[in-house]
């Protein structure tokens, strides 16, 4: 065989399909592989019938039909079927030969992989992949780490395949965020970022249909406004389009959104980010807030059983209810008003929280991240593409060491603006029994953060009575003890 390819690719699902052919359509010869064989067959004489593809029945063919230094990218599911894959391609690779896992992996993984190759005299990629489907195809948003020296070998691939953005729609999504597992690390916050914008989302909604009475098609046309303005994006975008759309099953009639039941499905990145913001002692409360109502979604039967007996306010039975929230939020469209600068600035904290995240990380694992760089990948072929991405990138470009985007002056003028709405609107739905949990979520990190003091003084002395964990003072160095039995007021 011909070592003529450019890229060779492994796992041929929807997602190793397209991204095959993106790279093909940008120019290069390309080498596939599948397990299941039968896949590559049907693609060759598909989808990439006529085009510069290669078909092969073993990783020993893909790899010889491959120019030095070969790159081979994995698309496979995490964990040990990553492991296993690697361990069938080192017999046949040569130092300077590169393995790329595109999968979304673990990132100490990805770290021990990176270790392990590069002590075999090869180089390895781990990289976030985001955009699902339709950007593998056309453009996706690309976060590579691994061993710098890959960097050169793949980024003029990457970057063709990548999507566009800019003015000249020329400057790819995609760019190097740093070693070992830093790639990996990027895009799970992407996805817990998304776990949060989605929520934030939904609560948005459940809202504007159960306070302000608005109908599928009118929460349309509210979607439709708002993805041209501020909130412009991808998620917004689509849920626009969703609520457009009719049910097309046999016998089926009204809203298709209607219909789907109200239990969430995951992955579990979301949970791996807030499992390691606890471990990084950072406050990724969006996320984690995220990750709990879709496991709350889940106990759908639960939830049906606790409806039939416990109560709380239901303004259709008692009319009476919605009138103080009248005079609170007054005509229908101030609070679709309210609502869209409550989404806004919940959305800005949980971005902040993210990058305060990815701050936390970067310096645990000395990958010295760029931050505005981060913002830029996110900026399209992503699922949480938005226009104010390019705002982020504009913060860290002009504040490489900003401590939270918060205290940037265009998102505190946007807080600014919107936090007597946002208020508004959880007292509505605290008052109407309508959940926002993640929007409460939201408003509850903002004023903690913006607190000169919080009651830890309280708790702290609670934990040195019972425990003798000790404390510091505020009015001398050191740390102290007391005993709290001898302290306290005697029980008359």
């Amino acid at each position: 065989m011909s070592a003529d390819c450019d890229f060779g690719l492994i796992g041929l699902a929807v997602m190793g399909e397209n991204l095959a052919l993106n790279v093909e359509s940008r120019g290069y010869r390309i080498a596939v592989f599948n397990r299941t064989v039968e896949k590559v067959d049907e693609l060759i004489a598909g989808r990439a019938k006529g085009k510069n593809f290669v078909g092969c029945h073993s990783v020993k063919e893909l790899v010889a039909s491959l120019k030095r230094p070969r790159k081979v990218m994995m698309l496979v599911k995490a964990g040990a079927a990553v492991d296993d894959l690697i361990e069938q391609l080192l017999p046949h690779l040569e130092p300077g030969d590169c393995i790329i896992d595109g999968g979304n992996e673990f990132f100490e993984n990805t770290e021990r992989r990176t270790k392990y190759i590069e002590g075999k005299g090869l180089l390895y990629v781990g990289t976030g992949v985001s955009g699902g489907e339709e950007g593998a195809l056309k453009g996706p948003s690309m976060m590579p780490g691994g061993s710098p020296a890959a960097w050169p070998l793949v980024k003029p691939i990457f970057q063709a395949i990548a999507a566009k953005v800019g003015p000249n729609e020329d400057i790819p999504c995609c760019e190097w965020v740093g070693p070992r597992g830093a790639g990996h690390y990027v895009k799970m916050v992407h996805n817990g970022i998304e776990y949060g914008d989605m929520q934030l989302i939904c609560e948005a909604y459940q809202l504007l249909a159960d306070v302000a009475g608005l109908s599928n098609d009118e929460i349309y046309e509210v979607f439709a406004q708002w993805n041209r303005g501020e909130l412009q994006s991808y998620l917004i975008e689509i849920t626009r389009d969703i609520f457009s759309a009719m049910d097309d099953q046999p016998g089926g009639s009204g809203h298709l959104v209607d219909k789907i039941l109200d239990v969430a499905g995951a992955k579990g990145t979301g949970k791996w980010m807030s499992q390691l913001a606890l471990d990084l002692g950072v406050p990724s409360t969006l996320v984690t807030t995220a990750v709990y109502a879709r496991a709350l979604s889940a106990a759908k039967e639960a939830r049906v059983r606790a409806s039939k007996v416990l109560s709380g306010p239901n303004p259709a039975d008692n009319p009476t209810l919605g009138q103080p929230i009248k005079q609170l939020v007054g005509a229908k469209q101030d609070f679709v008003e309210a609502v869209r600068l409550a989404l806004y600035a919940s959305k800005i904290c949980s971005y902040a929280q993210g990058f305060v995240q990815l701050q936390a990380a970067s310096a645990e694992h000395k990958w010295d991240l760029n931050y505005g760089d981060c913002a830029l990948l996110w900026r399209g072929g992503c699922i949480i593409r938005a226009q104010f991405l390019d705002r982020i990138k504009e913060a860290f470009d002009e504040q490489p060491n900003l401590e939270n985007l918060l205290l940037f002056p265009y998102f505190k003028e946007i807080i600014d603006k919107s936090q007597a709405a946002w208020r508004r609107v959880l007292i509505a739905a605290t008052h109407l029994g309508v959940p926002a949990p993640a929007f409460s979520t939201a408003l509850g990190y903002y004023d903690s953060y913006r607190r000169e003091r919080l009651p830890a003084n309280l708790l702290q002395a609670q934990r040195d009575y019972f425990g003798a964990h000790t404390y510091q003072r505020v009015d001398r160095p050191g740390t102290f003890h007391s005993e709290w039995l001898d302290l306290r007021k005697q029980p008359s």
